[in-house]
């Protein structure tokens, strides 16, 4: 029994020692296999690294070769600098300072409005200074009426036309007068503008002048040689302001009677009617003032 109990304990010892070596030896195997494996990955990368290098190199020296063709080309390293510093320049003075068109409205509106920086912009761009609106009216025919002497030299400087004629045949010269644009009125004449020219009523700058008691531009026109004896209506300018005087001198004594009449209408009449009749002269006043203006 005794020996039977030994070799059961040697069975069970070697059977043991059996499956620890199996099991090593396949742990040993597993673990072989993962380095085969990854030997083998580590080998593609390597590969596929080496073939991106390859490539790489490959590109260089193509684009190494292209730049030397074309520095063959262009006449050498130095001629290549020169032609960029060129182009550099080219595109810096091509840049525009401000992208945004003005609109031909916006432009019009301005030159009233002296708004220099948007009327040169315009011009600039390539606009035509003569664009006018739907009454042919023109930015210098605005400019003169605003007495923005400086859009109007500009305006001329440009190319705009000093004699340019809106629907009703006014120049220039017609809008500056009827504003008492001085200032834009000498630079007109100055730079040649027709003074004796007419309207569609036959108007000239004179007669408009006269007509809205410009002093100043009337003693401008005449300096700068204005014909006094144009006539509109049978009547020249210089009668023109002898009629302008009777029908003035004739609204003030006008005004200086029903003034006495007012006076003495109440001291004979009670409060009542004196105020009736003091709103009565006051508008009658009223259309008399208005009619000297």
């Amino acid at each position: 029994i005794f020996s039977l109990m030994i070799m059961d304990e040697n069975i069970l010892w070697a059977t043991a020692v059996v499956d620890s070596r199996a099991a090593l030896d396949k742990r040993e195997e597993v673990q072989s296999l993962h380095c085969v494996l990854y030997a083998q990955r580590l080998n593609q990368s390597v590969m596929k690294r080496s073939e991106f290098l390859m490539q790489a190199e490959e590109q260089v020296r193509k684009i190494s070769s292209d730049l030397r063709r074309e520095i063959v080309d262009l006449g050498g390293a130095e001629n290549i600098i020169e032609l960029r510093m060129k182009k550099k320049i080219r595109n810096n003075t091509a840049a525009p300072k401000d992208p945004m068109d003005v609109p031909v409205d916006e432009f019009l509106e301005a030159a009233a409005q002296g708004k220099m920086e948007v009327v040169e912009k315009f011009l600039e761009d390539g606009g035509d200074p003569n664009i006018c609106d739907e009454f042919r009216k023109t930015a210098l025919h605005r400019a003169a009426l605003e007495n923005h002497a400086k859009i109007v030299e500009k305006l001329l400087d440009k190319g705009a036309d000093i004699n340019f004629k809106d629907r009703l045949d006014c120049r220039a010269v017609h809008w500056a007068c009827r504003g008492g644009s001085l200032s834009a009125l000498k630079v007109l004449q100055d730079r040649g503008a027709d003074i004796n020219v007419r309207d569609k009523e036959g108007d000239t700058a004179l007669h408009d002048a006269v007509r809205l008691n410009r002093y100043k531009i009337v003693k401008l026109l005449i300096l700068a040689g204005a014909d006094m004896q144009i006539k509109n209506a049978g009547i020249a300018a210089t009668e023109q302001v002898k009629q302008w005087q009777f029908d003035t001198k004739e609204t003030l004594e006008k005004l200086e009677q029903m003034r006495e009449v007012g006076l003495h209408g109440q001291n004979r009449q009670g409060p009542e009617t004196a105020n009736s009749n003091s709103r009565g002269m006051a508008k009658e006043n009223d259309q008399c003032v208005s009619f000297i203006h």
